[in-house]
């Protein structure tokens, strides 16, 4: 090994590289890899298309600062690709990781939603969701979820708002590389200030934007009456989202409501 990979070695980044769960499939790419020798075949192993594994790879390796991946000249293949020294080593590091967290996981008996535990955000707003389809549409995809995951016994909450899912818009390449489909237990996220708390209106309908209804359970007034509060909407099943209402409407504790979020605007985590 040269001086040159011993520098990278020791500069890799492994927290940042792998601070997403094992569930995501960048991973399981980097593995193929390393066991195939061609990122094309990767990709298909892997089920995905072969722009969202080179996606996954650049990925990785701006979250790791280093090189994970080289190309590999000549051979009976006409070449490859092979992981450098870097790239082994966050594999090795993740495969360790995935060994102990289903250790902690297992002694926890099922109690701990791991997707939760795994993120540190500034995203108040963390839904536990279930994939009820996918809307491919171009190179965006549509993902329409339930309220609730039956891993959390929150089932209920799929049965109280079936008119009412929620939606992310996000690209083919993320739904392919997070491995979404009907059934999966997911954690949607977004942000308070993305959320726009309107008065319910029966058939109020906003373009690309979720309209989820629910009843307003605290509030925080703004100093300034120019200014928009704050409210805690609870939703079917007994979830709240957080989210401001427009500047100067001042509604009032347990109105009906309507929560509006924009699709492009829900993060999607497992």
């Amino acid at each position: 090994m040269g001086c040159a990979q011993c520098e990278a070695m020791s500069k890799i980044q492994l927290g940042q590289a792998l601070g997403q769960t094992s569930t995501d499939k960048r991973v399981d790419i980097l593995r193929l890899i390393a066991r195939t020798g061609s990122i094309s075949q990767a990709a298909r192993d892997a089920g995905v298309s072969y722009k969202a594994a080179w996606q996954a790879i650049d990925t990785l390796t701006n979250l790791a600062r280093v090189a994970l991946v080289e190309k590999v000249v000549g051979g009976a293949g006409g070449g490859g690709a092979r992981l450098t020294p870097a790239g082994q080593q966050l594999l090795d590091t993740a495969q360790a990781l995935e060994a102990a967290r289903q250790q902690v996981l297992n002694g926890a008996g099922g109690a701990v939603s791991p997707a939760g535990l795994a993120l540190r955000t500034s995203m108040r707003n963390q839904i536990p969701c279930m994939v009820s389809a996918l809307q491919p549409k171009g190179r965006m995809v549509r993902v329409l979820m339930t309220l609730g995951r039956d891993d959390e016994g929150v089932s209920g909450a799929q049965q109280e708002t079936p008119d009412s899912p929620l939606v992310s818009r996000i690209t083919l390449e993320s739904a392919e590389l997070l491995g979404l489909h009907p059934g999966l237990p997911v954690l949607a996220l977004f942000k308070a200030t993305a959320v726009l708390v309107l008065p319910d209106q029966k058939g109020l309908a906003v373009a690309d934007k979720n309209a989820l209804p629910g009843n307003i359970q605290r509030i925080a007034r703004a100093e300034d009456r120019t200014e928009a509060d704050e409210y805690a909407v609870g939703l079917a099943g007994g979830m709240l989202i957080a989210g401001f209402g427009a500047a100067g409407a001042h509604l009032r504790r347990n109105s009906r409501v309507i929560a509006c979020v924009d699709e492009a605007a829900v993060v999607i985590a497992r």
